[in-house]
Protein backbone atom coordinates (compact mmCIF):
# COMPACT_ATOMS: atom_id res chain seq x y z
CA UNK A 1 0.00 0.00 0.00
CA UNK A 2 1.25 3.17 -1.03
CA UNK A 3 0.59 6.11 1.86
CA UNK A 4 1.50 8.62 -0.52
CA UNK A 5 -0.39 7.68 -3.13
CA UNK A 6 -3.05 10.90 -4.38
CA UNK A 7 -6.34 9.27 -5.96
CA UNK A 8 -8.67 11.28 -8.65
CA UNK A 9 -11.63 12.88 -6.75
CA UNK A 10 -13.34 10.63 -8.72
CA UNK A 11 -12.17 7.37 -7.91
CA UNK A 12 -13.05 8.07 -4.14
CA UNK A 13 -16.45 8.21 -5.07
CA UNK A 14 -17.82 6.81 -8.06
CA UNK A 15 -20.12 4.18 -7.25
CA UNK A 16 -21.05 5.13 -3.63
CA UNK A 17 -24.38 6.26 -3.11
CA UNK A 18 -24.36 8.14 -0.04
CA UNK A 19 -21.36 9.78 0.64
CA UNK A 20 -23.07 12.64 2.27
CA UNK A 21 -21.34 15.75 2.81
CA UNK A 22 -17.88 16.16 1.76
CA UNK A 23 -15.27 18.81 1.89
CA UNK A 24 -11.93 19.14 -0.25
CA UNK A 25 -9.25 21.30 0.25
CA UNK A 26 -5.57 21.20 -1.33
CA UNK A 27 -3.46 23.65 -3.90
CA UNK A 28 -3.52 22.83 -8.27
CA UNK A 29 -0.57 20.89 -9.53
CA UNK A 30 1.31 24.52 -10.71
CA UNK A 31 1.60 25.88 -6.78
CA UNK A 32 -0.58 28.96 -8.60
CA UNK A 33 -3.80 28.52 -6.47
CA UNK A 34 -5.54 27.37 -3.45
CA UNK A 35 -8.60 24.55 -3.95
CA UNK A 36 -11.57 24.55 -1.60
CA UNK A 37 -14.93 22.63 -2.19
CA UNK A 38 -18.02 21.48 -0.69
CA UNK A 39 -20.86 19.30 -1.92
CA UNK A 40 -24.08 18.08 -0.21
CA UNK A 41 -26.01 15.47 -0.46
CA UNK A 42 -29.54 13.77 1.05
CA UNK A 43 -31.91 10.92 0.99
CA UNK A 44 -35.01 13.05 2.63
CA UNK A 45 -37.00 15.23 1.12
CA UNK A 46 -36.47 17.86 3.53
CA UNK A 47 -32.56 17.52 2.71
CA UNK A 48 -33.12 17.61 -0.93
CA UNK A 49 -35.04 20.74 -0.95
CA UNK A 50 -31.92 22.83 -0.76
CA UNK A 51 -29.89 24.99 -3.10
CA UNK A 52 -26.27 26.87 -2.54
CA UNK A 53 -26.28 30.80 -2.37
CA UNK A 54 -24.14 33.39 -2.67
CA UNK A 55 -24.13 36.42 -0.13
CA UNK A 56 -21.36 38.86 0.40
CA UNK A 57 -18.78 36.43 -0.69
CA UNK A 58 -20.18 33.93 1.74
CA UNK A 59 -21.99 31.01 0.54
CA UNK A 60 -25.31 29.36 2.28
CA UNK A 61 -27.94 26.99 1.63
CA UNK A 62 -31.11 27.53 1.72
CA UNK A 63 -34.55 26.23 0.80
CA UNK A 64 -35.56 25.85 -2.81
CA UNK A 65 -38.72 25.39 -1.98
CA UNK A 66 -39.53 27.14 1.32
CA UNK A 67 -43.06 25.80 1.77
CA UNK A 68 -42.04 22.37 1.81
CA UNK A 69 -39.00 23.22 4.94
CA UNK A 70 -39.79 20.47 7.67
CA UNK A 71 -37.07 20.94 9.79
CA UNK A 72 -34.52 24.02 9.04
CA UNK A 73 -32.26 23.31 11.97
CA UNK A 74 -29.81 20.90 10.28
CA UNK A 75 -30.38 21.68 6.88
CA UNK A 76 -29.69 25.55 6.34
CA UNK A 77 -26.54 27.11 7.31
CA UNK A 78 -23.66 29.47 6.13
CA UNK A 79 -21.31 26.85 4.39
CA UNK A 80 -18.40 29.29 3.36
CA UNK A 81 -17.05 32.33 4.68
CA UNK A 82 -13.99 34.47 5.36
CA UNK A 83 -12.47 35.87 8.08
CA UNK A 84 -9.40 38.16 7.77
CA UNK A 85 -6.57 36.01 5.61
CA UNK A 86 -9.27 32.52 6.58
CA UNK A 87 -11.49 30.88 4.25
CA UNK A 88 -14.15 28.57 6.88
CA UNK A 89 -15.86 25.68 4.91
CA UNK A 90 -17.96 23.42 7.31
CA UNK A 91 -20.99 21.30 6.78
CA UNK A 92 -22.88 23.11 9.56
CA UNK A 93 -23.82 26.00 11.76
CA UNK A 94 -20.31 25.89 13.24
CA UNK A 95 -18.99 27.97 10.17
CA UNK A 96 -20.48 30.84 12.58
CA UNK A 97 -18.99 29.24 15.56
CA UNK A 98 -15.37 28.96 13.97
CA UNK A 99 -15.87 32.54 12.75
CA UNK A 100 -16.59 34.02 15.97
CA UNK A 101 -13.98 32.00 17.88
CA UNK A 102 -11.49 33.57 15.17
CA UNK A 103 -13.09 37.27 15.99
CA UNK A 104 -12.07 36.07 19.70
CA UNK A 105 -8.67 35.19 19.54
CA UNK A 106 -9.45 31.43 19.46
CA UNK A 107 -7.71 28.80 16.70
CA UNK A 108 -9.79 26.67 14.74
CA UNK A 109 -9.68 23.50 17.03
CA UNK A 110 -10.36 25.71 20.11
CA UNK A 111 -13.43 27.42 18.81
CA UNK A 112 -15.01 23.43 17.61
CA UNK A 113 -14.51 22.75 21.85
CA UNK A 114 -17.96 24.34 21.96
CA UNK A 115 -19.49 22.10 19.40
CA UNK A 116 -19.91 18.50 18.55
CA UNK A 117 -21.95 15.91 16.29
CA UNK A 118 -25.18 16.95 14.95
CA UNK A 119 -28.10 15.36 17.30
CA UNK A 120 -29.86 13.46 14.13
CA UNK A 121 -29.74 9.98 16.00
CA UNK A 122 -29.46 7.19 15.19
CA UNK A 123 -27.03 8.55 12.62
CA UNK A 124 -25.22 11.15 14.72
CA UNK A 125 -23.74 12.60 11.89
CA UNK A 126 -20.37 13.89 12.36
CA UNK A 127 -19.56 17.58 12.13
CA UNK A 128 -16.72 18.25 9.07
CA UNK A 129 -14.83 21.76 9.15
CA UNK A 130 -12.05 22.86 7.02
CA UNK A 131 -10.07 26.04 6.97
CA UNK A 132 -7.32 27.23 4.90
CA UNK A 133 -4.71 30.18 6.04
CA UNK A 134 -3.46 32.63 3.04
CA UNK A 135 0.02 34.23 3.96
CA UNK A 136 3.19 35.28 2.30
CA UNK A 137 1.90 34.03 -1.07
CA UNK A 138 0.86 30.71 -0.21
CA UNK A 139 -1.67 28.87 2.55
CA UNK A 140 -1.93 25.91 4.90
CA UNK A 141 -4.96 24.14 6.29
CA UNK A 142 -6.50 22.20 8.41
CA UNK A 143 -9.40 19.88 8.66
CA UNK A 144 -11.63 18.58 11.81
CA UNK A 145 -13.83 15.81 12.55
CA UNK A 146 -16.55 15.77 15.49
CA UNK A 147 -17.76 12.55 15.74
CA UNK A 148 -19.73 10.52 18.69
CA UNK A 149 -17.59 8.10 20.51
CA UNK A 150 -20.48 5.58 20.86
CA UNK A 151 -23.47 4.33 19.27
CA UNK A 152 -25.42 6.36 22.27
CA UNK A 153 -24.12 9.78 21.79
CA UNK A 154 -22.66 9.86 25.27
CA UNK A 155 -19.39 11.41 24.53
CA UNK A 156 -17.80 13.33 21.54
CA UNK A 157 -14.43 12.60 19.88
CA UNK A 158 -12.16 15.44 18.31
CA UNK A 159 -9.93 14.94 15.75
CA UNK A 160 -7.75 18.05 13.95
CA UNK A 161 -5.68 17.60 10.85
CA UNK A 162 -2.83 19.98 10.28
CA UNK A 163 -1.41 20.21 6.38
CA UNK A 164 1.10 22.52 4.18
CA UNK A 165 -0.22 22.95 1.21
CA UNK A 166 1.78 20.79 -1.77
CA UNK A 167 0.84 21.12 -4.97
CA UNK A 168 -1.17 18.89 -6.71
CA UNK A 169 -2.08 17.25 -3.48
CA UNK A 170 -5.88 18.09 -1.63
CA UNK A 171 -7.48 15.95 1.26
CA UNK A 172 -10.67 15.28 1.63
CA UNK A 173 -13.39 14.54 4.13
CA UNK A 174 -16.63 13.67 3.80
CA UNK A 175 -19.42 12.64 6.64
CA UNK A 176 -20.60 8.67 5.87
CA UNK A 177 -18.58 5.55 4.67
CA UNK A 178 -21.63 4.59 2.61
CA UNK A 179 -25.40 4.38 2.95
CA UNK A 180 -26.81 2.72 5.61
CA UNK A 181 -28.94 2.68 8.56
CA UNK A 182 -27.84 3.89 10.94
CA UNK A 183 -25.23 5.37 8.38
CA UNK A 184 -21.45 4.20 9.20
CA UNK A 185 -19.38 8.08 10.06
CA UNK A 186 -16.65 8.34 7.86
CA UNK A 187 -13.62 7.10 9.86
CA UNK A 188 -10.15 7.66 9.76
CA UNK A 189 -7.52 10.41 8.10
CA UNK A 190 -9.07 13.18 5.47
CA UNK A 191 -8.31 11.24 2.19
CA UNK A 192 -5.69 12.26 -0.19
CA UNK A 193 -7.09 13.58 -3.65
CA UNK A 194 -4.83 14.60 -6.56
CA UNK A 195 -5.88 17.84 -7.75
CA UNK A 196 -6.07 19.51 -11.06
CA UNK A 197 -4.86 22.97 -12.16
CA UNK A 198 -8.59 23.71 -14.54
CA UNK A 199 -11.73 24.38 -11.80
CA UNK A 200 -13.92 23.26 -14.71
CA UNK A 201 -12.15 20.01 -15.01
CA UNK A 202 -12.54 19.62 -11.25
CA UNK A 203 -15.45 20.99 -10.76
CA UNK A 204 -17.11 18.25 -13.40
CA UNK A 205 -15.05 15.23 -12.30
CA UNK A 206 -16.22 15.73 -8.64
CA UNK A 207 -20.18 16.60 -9.71
CA UNK A 208 -20.25 13.55 -12.16
CA UNK A 209 -18.70 11.05 -10.11
CA UNK A 210 -21.60 12.16 -7.22
CA UNK A 211 -24.93 9.26 -7.17
CA UNK A 212 -27.22 10.74 -9.30
CA UNK A 213 -30.00 10.22 -7.05
CA UNK A 214 -28.69 11.82 -3.98
CA UNK A 215 -26.36 14.50 -5.36
CA UNK A 216 -27.79 18.14 -4.50
CA UNK A 217 -25.48 20.89 -4.38
CA UNK A 218 -21.77 21.67 -5.10
CA UNK A 219 -19.75 24.36 -5.22
CA UNK A 220 -15.38 24.83 -5.63
CA UNK A 221 -13.54 28.03 -5.24
CA UNK A 222 -9.83 28.34 -6.71
CA UNK A 223 -7.92 31.50 -5.11
CA UNK A 224 -4.96 32.69 -7.40
CA UNK A 225 -2.35 33.15 -4.72
CA UNK A 226 -0.69 35.83 -6.21
CA UNK A 227 -3.41 37.99 -7.08
CA UNK A 228 -6.11 36.87 -4.57
CA UNK A 229 -7.99 36.16 -7.23
CA UNK A 230 -11.38 34.05 -7.11
CA UNK A 231 -13.08 31.67 -9.72
CA UNK A 232 -15.98 30.02 -8.62
CA UNK A 233 -18.08 27.32 -10.08
CA UNK A 234 -21.72 26.58 -8.33
CA UNK A 235 -23.90 23.58 -9.46
CA UNK A 236 -27.66 23.28 -8.02
CA UNK A 237 -29.19 19.64 -8.97
CA UNK A 238 -32.50 21.89 -8.28
CA UNK A 239 -33.08 24.91 -10.65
Amino acid sequence: MNVYKSSPISELIEGNSYVGRGIVLGKTPNGKKAVSAYFIMGRSANSRNRVFTSRDGAIFTEPFDASKVEDPSLIIYAAIRKFENKLIVTNGDQTDTIYDGLKAGESFSEALTKREFEPDAPNLTPRISGMITFGDGDFSYEMSILKSADAGGTACNRYTFSYPSLPGLGHFIHTYICDGNPIPTFCGEPERVATVDCIDEFTTSLWDALDADNKISLYVRYTDLETGEIEERMINKNK
